[in-house]
């Protein structure tokens, strides 16, 4: 179907949008004058993301407006000014300096969305130490995994979730952990597992934020990989220009927007945009404990007045399979720019906003690895439903053709499929993978950045998404590599191999499928399949484990033995097997011999 482009109105734009000619602006843009608006650490000592999202607003005219209202899934409500967010980030940048936490050490958090989290996150990067964090859904073995390549100092976590990944059991693997902080003890558990209440208590409210330089490594976020362990991104303070430019022209925020994020602070989207770079705009912010709940959603958009909305692909499509007419029961009137990240956002919902919120939704597109929001649909600029949008200003972005030779030849011709790469320069470009400079090295060719993405890009400029280019499954926002949920099948005794692919799910994008064969003298049964489920959900965590098994006498594999996830999907949804020239033969015989 060929959607028509979304026009936009002034009844649209609610307030003069941040970007109002894109052209002119990307012309003559320039990093410096957004770091121009930016305060930076007195007497020139830096540049540091807590700063710039706290303090500079506690020390001024926004010291008493309300920077955080956080909701509990049980109905209470705390609030929290930048007054005082400064002083209980502090307080926590104390407790870390008390227990010896240095700047570069790595502190992990591991936690719902409390505001003990946020608090976390705020006071680490006061304290030049570098904040990692992980998804509350992930099993004992992700965590381990990630703790152990972040060398992580200390976990900041709940007493439920302690207990529940099995923490203490892990401990003695994990040689550069030092202290647990449980963020609801009332008491120390012992010298190592401590009550974070009465460490905070104790420690003083007022912190000096040491000298910071802009490349002083801030965050470490964990993305999947196809092969292998996790990649650990580094990003560094200079991000915090980014997420300032980005929330000002691609949310279009304004200092007084009530703004919700969605995203879960263990996902990058929820450190970007659900903590640094709302804070740096001195907006209030919404922060719901609760996990999804159509109802609830649009109570708490009707309750709280939220302005700005920035959610995920997934969340949108759960509410288009609602029967609710949202403004028939809902006053949303002070609603006027939705965004979605996470996963391309099919044309239907942005024709969905329309027809049921009177507001189109604004897609937009980056990686873990981006630091920030690269391309966007702008408040100002018409929508082509199911695109990407247009390049932020300072991002230069183009479709790539791989050459034989190894090299690349940028696409000038529109409408041509390749490889969406970004030149590297802007802040927020991770600057490598931890430990791993060989992988680092590999995501750039002739001076381009290559995504991993496949896009086109038409004739006026607007970028397409056509699919990923490796194996990487995007499950309800959540990036899960195969091989990592392969291991963790193959550990249990009944598993000779595994194949991990991503099925297409209109709801959560895809959903992660293994397909399993067996050891002797095992044989496939409901049963099996009802506990290989359980012991991937007990693993991995809900997030990442598969969905869908089923039992293969053997998987399609290359000569020199790898698995042919390519083919498993291709035959999974009907596609065309292409080349099979390297296809192990004699298996592949035997397969056919057992259908």
């Amino acid at each position: 179907m060929q959607w028509e482009p979304i026009r936009k109105t002034p009844q649209m734009l609610r307030v003069p949008p941040n970007l109002v000619d894109y052209e002119q602006t990307y012309r003559t843009f320039t990093w410096e004058s957004i770091e121009r608006m930016l305060d930076g650490l007195p007497n020139g000592q830096g540049l540091n993301i807590a700063h710039e999202a706290v303090d500079r607003h506690a020390r001024g005219a926004r010291r008493n407006h309300l920077a955080l209202r956080w909701l509990g899934k049980d109905g209470s409500v705390r609030d929290f000014t930048y007054a005082d967010l400064a002083e209980q980030s502090n307080r926590f940048a104390n407790v870390l300096r008390r227990l010896g936490v240095g700047k570069g050490e790595r502190v992990f958090v591991l936690a719902g969305r409390i505001p003990e989290l946020y608090i976390a996150v705020l006071g680490t990067l006061k304290n030049v130490s570098v904040l990692c964090p992980l998804f509350s859904a992930f099993g004992p073995e992700p965590i381990e995994q990630r703790l152990k390549i972040g060398e992580g100092k200390v976990l900041v976590t709940t007493e439920r979730l302690f207990r529940q990944r099995k923490i203490a059991e892990m401990w003695e693997r994990l040689p550069s952990l030092e202290f647990v902080l449980l963020t609801d003890a009332e008491s120390h558990i012992n010298e190592d597992v401590l009550s974070l209440p009465r460490l905070m208590e104790e420690a003083s409210p007022e912190f000096t934020i040491p000298p910071t330089d802009p490349e002083d490594m801030a965050l470490l976020h964990f993305t999947s990989g196809t092969t292998g362990r996790p990649k650990g991104a580094i990003h560094v303070h200079k991000a915090v220009i980014m997420h300032y430019m980005t929330a000002l022209y691609a949310l279009d925020l304004h200092a007084e927007d009530i703004y919700w994020c969605t995203a879960d602070p263990g996902w990058v989207t929820g450190v970007s945009y659900g903590i640094s770079a709302p804070l740096c705009h001195g907006v209030t912010m919404i922060v719901d404990e609760a996990e999804f709940d159509a109802e609830r959603w649009y109570r708490i958009l009707e309750e709280q007045k939220v302005t700005v909305w920035y959610t995920a692909p997934t969340a949108i499509r759960r509410l288009m399979r609602m029967d609710i007419e949202p403004l028939k029961r809902y006053d949303l009137s002070h609603l006027r720019f939705i965004a979605s990240v996470g996963e391309p956002l099919n044309p239907e919902a942005v024709a969905w906003g329309m027809k049921m919120l009177h507001l189109p939704i604004h897609d937009n597109w980056w990686q873990t690895e981006t630091g920030g929001i690269m391309i966007a649909n702008f408040a100002a600029m018409d929508i082509r439903p199911g695109s990407m949008g247009k390049p932020l200003p300072g991002v230069e972005a183009a479709i790539l053709e791989k050459l034989e030779d190894g090299h690349v030849r940028v696409v000038t011709e529109p409408n041509v499929e390749g490889h969406l790469a970004l030149k590297p320069g802007w802040p927020s470009m991770f600057r490598g993978y931890l430990h791993d400079e060989e992988r680092y090295a590999k995501c750039f060719v002739d001076g381009w950045y290559i995504s991993g993405d496949l896009a086109e890009l038409d004739e006026d400029g607007y970028f397409w998404f056509i699919g990923r280019a490796d194996d990487i499954i995007k499950t309800a926002g959540h990036m899960v590599g195969p091989f990592e949920v392969e291991s963790a099948l193959m550990e249990h005794p009944a598993v000779a191999e595994a194949g991990v692919i991503g099925v297409p799910d209109p709801v959560i994008g895809e959903v992660v499928k293994a397909f399993v064969s067996l050891k002797p003298p095992y044989k496939p049964s409901e049963e099996l399949r009802l506990e290989l489920l359980g012991w991937g959900r007990t693993r991995l965590g809900s997030a990442v484990a598969p969905k869908m098994i089923e039992f293969q006498d053997n998987l399609p594999k290359t000569r020199s033995g790898k698995i042919m996830r390519r083919l498993l999907k291709a035959r999974e949804l009907g596609l065309p097997e292409g080349d099979l020239s390297t296809l192990e033969k004699a298996a592949e015989e035997e397969e056919k011999t057992t259908q």
